[in-house]
């Protein structure tokens, strides 16, 4: 068991407070928050997500899975998981916990898993009991396999009904994108015990891989599923420049690597062949430059009125939070940016059941924003 002491964070964002040591700061609509740390000394916190008002499971990128209990600050670490290929951007990845969550229902998990010294996106579920992963069982190995280190993905959403969604970037070969023979580059739908869904889009071609909702994607790293409207939203790094958020429809193509609006690293050359194209889905907000999404989720609590309806982004290149604002058609209207002062790479983000916003940064830390005193 791992113990730390609850202290609250000192920084500057917005409009601070001129008081000296104040740790309060100024919204977008006059009302005040403040920012507090709960946990510290983590190894790169990649997942989390709530099992109960005050537990919170939490995703190492080295390998480890741990349970933070918010109350008394101790984080216990959990036996049972699978080892993982912690190399390059891959490792113990995300972790989804599915609404109305009671003790022994199916946590889900992704991490990369090592394949002839190559590492490949996988989904797996396991029942907590204790301190310990039961039943670990590996729901679908992608066909995903590069030596490159990169672009893994990987969020979960959990849909409707019994249904899951997980991203798998491109794992930096760019014509992945436009492959549907290889889960790369693609958002994948599945049935929780790990079955195709039978009205998935590509389960009638037989040059297409049926797991597969969409693709044209580079590397989705934040995806959230709107209940109330229905509405899947993902959010995805650019090259330089062109980080996206889409809505995604069954099926879609989102253009990667043809359609970008990004830049070549190498040199002030655009990637692909246009910002647009028919047959391609468009991005409903681009980031220029980039600012490097780490994950996503929408706010639908009550702490704080104004943010309600609104999607928020970690950021991990510009280091803050990332607030979209949504009108009632789901389109982006506005932006707020969160803790850009910090100077922190912003990698999850949660709303625990209270309404705060909790984060995790790549320096080890979990924080959360709530209502000032």
């Amino acid at each position: 068991m791992r113990l730390r002491l609850l202290f609250t964070l000192l920084l500057t964002t917005f409009v601070v407070a001129e008081t000296a040591g104040s740790t309060t700061f100024t919204l977008r609509d006059g009302s005040r928050a403040e920012v507090e740390i709960v946990a510290d000394g983590l190894g790169i916190p990649w997942g989390m997500a709530f099992l109960s008002d005050d537990e919170l499971i939490v995703t190492e990128r080295e390998g480890g899975i741990v349970l933070l209990d918010l109350k008394s600050g101790d984080v216990n670490e959990l036996s049972g998981g699978s080892q993982v290929r912690a190399s390059g951007q891959g490792g113990m990845l995300d972790v989804a916990v599915p609404p109305g969550y009671t003790s022994g229902d199916w946590l889900y998990f992704t991490y990369a898993k090592e394949i002839n010294d190559q590492g490949v996106t996988t989904l797996a579920r396991a029942r907590l009991e204790g301190t310990l992963l039961n039943d670990w069982t590996e729901l679908l190995v992608t066909k995903s396999a590069s030596s490159t280190g990169r672009h893994f993905g990987s969020r979960i959403a959990v849909g409707a009904e019994d249904l899951l969604y997980i991203t798998v970037g491109d794992r930096g070969v760019r014509e992945n994108g436009q492959d549907l023979e290889t889960h790369a580059g693609t958002i994948l739908r599945l049935h929780r015990d790990g079955r195709v869904p039978s009205d998935n889009p590509f389960t009638s071609q037989p040059e297409a891989l049926p797991e597969i909702w969409s693709y044209g994607h580079r590397n989705v790293q934040g995806l959230v599923y709107d209940r109330n409207n229905e509405r899947l939203w993902a959010i995805e790094h650019g090259p330089r420049g062109g980080d996206e958020l889409n809505l995604i429809v069954a099926k879609g193509n989102y253009g990667w690597p043809i359609v970008s609006h990004g830049m070549e690293y190498w040199g002030p050359v655009k990637v692909g062949e246009a910002t647009t194209k028919p047959g391609y889905q468009d991005p409903l907000k681009v980031y220029i430059p980039s600012i490097a999404p780490g994950s996503l989720v929408l706010y639908e609590h009550e702490a704080f009125a104004d943010w309600k309806g609104s999607l928020f982004a970690g950021a991990l290149k510009l280091r803050h939070i990332n607030r979209i604002i949504l009108d009632e058609a789901g389109i982006p209207v506005g932006e707020e940016r969160l803790l850009e002062d910090f100077g922190q790479r912003i990698r999850a983000i949660a709303v625990g059941p209270e309404g705060y916003l909790y984060f995790s940064t790549d320096s080890g830390m979990i924080g959360r924003i709530k209502p000032a005193e």
